[in-house]
This record gives C-alpha cells, sequence and structure tokens, in this order.
C-alpha cells in the first residue's frame, strides 16, 4: 500500500497521555480500531482483528473483570500469533500485515505506537480527534485544539490552549475568532486572555466590539485617539497603560465611544 500521508513519532503522539491523568484506554483503542480495521485487505484477517478488538474494549470498560481481561489477553494473543506467522511467511513488505501489526499495538495498550504506524495508511486527522476525545477533559475546546494539531503545535501546547479557552465558550463569537486567529500564530498568552475576557464582562455593543477588535490588534491610531479621550474623561492612569500596549485598558476604552 502506498504511503501518502506524513507521519509523527510514537514519542509525539505519546504526550497526550501525559497531559491528563483522565486518557481513556477503551476510547482510543475503539477508535484507533475503529480506523485500522476497515484499511486491512484480507477479510479473514479482518474478521479476526474486529473479534480481538471487541473483546479488548469490552475489558477496558470493565478493567476489574478477570474473566474479560483472560479473554482479552487471549485474543489478542492469537492476533499476535496470527500476523506473526504472515510476516514470517512474506519475503517483502506486506501490506496485508502493516494495518493488523498497528492494531497489535493498540490492543497491546501501546497507542502511540499504533499511532505511528497508522498514521500513513490512516491520516493525521482521524487519529488526531481519537487521541483528543480520549483526553476526557472538562470545559476544553476540542475544535480548537485539533486545528492547532493539524496546523503543527505540539500536542502539550495545544492541549493546553484547548483548555484554557474552554473555560471562555460564553465569550461573543468576534473574541472567539480573535483566540483562533492568536491561538494559530501563536500569540495567545494569560494577558491576552485576561484583557478579552474583561471585552466579554463589559457586554459590548457591536461598535464598541469593532473598536475593541482593532485595539486588541494593537491599531496604533485607534489606540492614540483612544488614549486622549480616556484622559479627557478623567482616566489618566488607562490612558497610559493603552499607549504602553497594557491590554487591560482595551475593555474601559471600548466602552467610552459614543453611542
Amino acid at each position: 500500500m502506498q504511503r501518502t500521508h506524513s507521519r509523527h513519532p510514537a514519542a509525539w503522539w505519546g504526550q497526550f497521555q501525559e497531559v491528563t491523568d483522565r486518557f481513556d484506554a477503551a476510547l482510543v483503542t475503539e477508535a484507533l480500531a475503529d480506523e485500522i480495521i476497515p484499511k486491512i485487505g484480507s477479510p479473514l484477517l479482518r474478521r479476526e482483528a474486529e473479534i480481538a478488538s471487541e473483546v479488548v474494549v469490552r475489558h477496558l470498560n470493565r478493567i476489574a473483570s478477570p474473566e474479560l481481561a483472560e479473554r482479552a489477553a487471549k485474543a489478542t494473543d492469537r492476533l499476535v500469533a496470527t500476523v506473526k506467522r504472515l510476516t514470517e511467511r512474506s519475503t517483502s513488505e506486506d501490506s496485508r500485515t502493516l494495518e493488523a501489526l498497528a492494531l497489535c499495538s493498540a490492543l497491546q495498550g501501546r497507542w502511540a505506537d499504533a499511532a505511528s504506524e497508522a498514521e500513513p495508511f490512516v491520516g493525521t486527522a482521524p487519529l488526531l480527534k481519537a487521541f483528543v476525545g480520549a483526553l476526557r477533559l472538562e470545559r476544553f475546546d476540542m475544535a480548537l485544539t485539533v486545528k492547532l494539531l493539524r496546523a503543527g503545535q505540539g500536542p502539550a501546547k495545544a492541549v493546553q490552549t484547548g483548555l484554557e479557552v474552554g473555560k471562555y465558550g460564553w465569550w461573543p463569537a468576534w473574541l472567539l475568532t480573535i483566540v483562533s486567529e492568536r491561538a494559530m500564530a501563536g500569540t495567545l498568552d494569560r494577558r491576552t486572555i485576561t484583557a478579552m475576557d474583561q471585552c466579554a464582562y463589559a457586554e459590548l455593543t457591536p461598535a464598541q466590539a469593532r473598536v475593541a477588535r482593532k485595539l486588541l490588534s494593537g491599531d496604533p491610531t485607534l489606540v492614540d485617539a483612544s488614549a486622549y479621550r480616556l484622559e479627557a474623561l478623567g482616566e489618566a492612569t488607562a490612558a497610559t497603560k493603552l499607549r504602553k500596549g497594557d491590554l487591560s485598558a482595551v475593555a474601559l476604552a471600548a466602552r467610552l465611544i459614543p453611542l
């Protein structure tokens, strides 16, 4: 099978497990199996892979059951042995076993290895969704995280951004757009998030929101004009902060725009 997709090393995929202690083994195993099994060309091997996957996922969902643990181990060992026999009989790289080998890694709990092995024939996007979904994080912007990962950001940073932004899902659309833009550019920091949160609480009108957006982008002409307006209204401290690039003054400056 021709490999048309790029490949991340297992260490890269392994970072997902490091960002949370709630990584869902059953969910990621099932998701990987769903992506890999349809790629197995041999009907008999594919059926054996389906049986093994079903048993292993059932065990992972009921991890305390010794009976299921034994059945899962036997089913996995049987599949591994089958793939090993096929590999030994082949005189060259056998496309029938590449997919099955990746599945074996997943069923043995080596999900990072499985993702790295499967990425060339599955593609990156489905695997990212599988790993991000398995994080089981609350108040988490999964869509933004996947977008950042696909744009080339590392798992640790992308997941952290998703956690930060996920707390503010109630923000108006114009602020969420800025968040996404800055996150993609790698310029989203705590100072910016705090300033945007103040803008959200200020409940700006559409006209004030447009001004706030320009102020957040550092529009020099508007910053200067807004600073003069703040001074005229007795807000000299806020005016100084705005001129120095302190985003904490943006919400106040935007609120003072005449309606």
